[in-house]
């Protein structure tokens, strides 16, 4: 294996998506949300044979972190990025690596023996809106094993920068402390991302454990509302919610804490523990948290929302990875984000576009 500058590490998945009027009936037969994202029960179970026999299905790559790694290869040269999770041995496992393959990702997966599956999101997708429903099937599987063979070892050694999905904490805990520990008393960057409201909802205890080791943290308006209600803020502005979560315990304290909230069309804030010159970080002339407008698009310009948060992530990710200033990482993070609206799933312009 390479020696990459970026290790990105979640819950692989094939996303399954389904929309238009279509969507509409599958939102209501199974309970689903607009704009929400959450880990199947019983009840939603049927959907993912539902969609397939009886609707009009469209298959991408996905997974948070991986659509985030594929996001940061864009603008990396080649052999830049690898992603780390668990799959199983079967098709989705070959689609998923195909994908990779093609966007200069390296797929370090942890392969599990039948009959586990490689995981599923039911994407339904109405008007500019979407829902994600997820199966991890053998994305949980993941060991920390993994971790120690020599080849996945020696990635996470040579790599600078660390990407951690915030669905990994449902299951993941210690392998993503065990990561973000030792990325950290290295002085490398770790970069973690809410993923979706439930996260610090019904995980707050792990997302609190691993917090103190995360350099960067991005997430959206709903996510970081949410943060906000479990930690009994009341009614904070999203500025406060940033602001609060930048001044959080730190365990590298000589470096000052990134928190990126986006809110889709809306202008993206930035909050830093400590304004600094220093790439990526508030210059001390700026206010803080700072906003950043996010360029508008007509609505015929948007086709698909689903990945266009991983893309943002993606983006800024590979930006701070070359060494850009803040403002060029949220300009970047924005240019990809936008791009993958204007695809259907999460998945970028070929032949690549110049971003930078």
């Amino acid at each position: 294996m390479s020696t990459p500058l970026i290790v990105s590490m979640g819950n692989p998945l094939l996303d399954i998506q389904v929309a238009g009027e279509e969507g509409e009936k599958y939102l209501a037969k199974y309970g689903l949300k607009a704009d929400d994202a959450i880990l199947a029960e019983d009840k939603h179970m049927p959907i993912y044979d539902d969609i397939v026999q009886n609707a009009k299905v469209t298959y991408v790559a996905g997974g948070a972190a991986q659509n985030a790694a594929r996001g940061a290869a864009y603008i990396l040269p080649a052999g830049s990025v690898a992603y780390i999770g668990s799959v199983g041995d079967d098709d989705l496992m070959q689609t998923l690596r195909k994908a990779n393959d093609a966007e200069s990702v390296e797929s370090a997966y942890q392969v599990q023996p039948a009959p586990a599956k490689t995981g599923a999101c039911a994407v339904v997708i109405t008007g500019h809106h979407r829902s994600l429903c997820t199966t991890l099937r053998a994305a949980e599987m993941f060991n920390p094993s993994h971790l120690a063979t020599p080849e996945i070892a020696q990635l996470v050694a040579g790599a600078k920068f660390f990407y951690i999905e915030g669905y990994f904490l449902t299951h993941g805990i210690e392998s993503a402390l065990e990561v973000a520990k030792s990325a950290s008393s290295r002085g490398r960057t770790v970069v973690l991302n809410l993923s979706a409201p439930f996260i610090p909802q019904f995980f707050k205890v792990q997302l609190e454990e691993l917090l103190p080791h995360v350099d960067v943290l991005i997430g959206n308006e709903s996510e970081a509302a949410a943060y906000a209600e479990a930690a009994g803020m009341g009614d904070a502005s999203l500025e406060q919610v940033a602001s609060a979560l930048a001044a959080s315990s730190k365990s590298n304290a000589s470096r000052p804490r990134l928190v990126i909230v986006t809110q889709g069309a809306d202008s993206t804030v930035v909050a830093s523990s400590n304004p600094s010159t220093s790439a990526g970080n508030i210059k001390p002339s700026d206010p803080n948290p700072k906003v950043y407008p996010v360029p508008k698009l007509s609505n015929d310009q948007i086709i698909d929302t689903n990945g266009a948060g991983d893309m943002f992530a993606g983006g800024f990710l590979g930006a701070l990875a070359l060494g850009k200033d803040l403002d060029e990482c949220v300009e970047i993070g924005h240019k990809l984000g936008q791009m993958c609206v204007g695809q259907i799933g999460p998945k970028l312009v070929y032949p690549k576009v110049n971003v930078l």
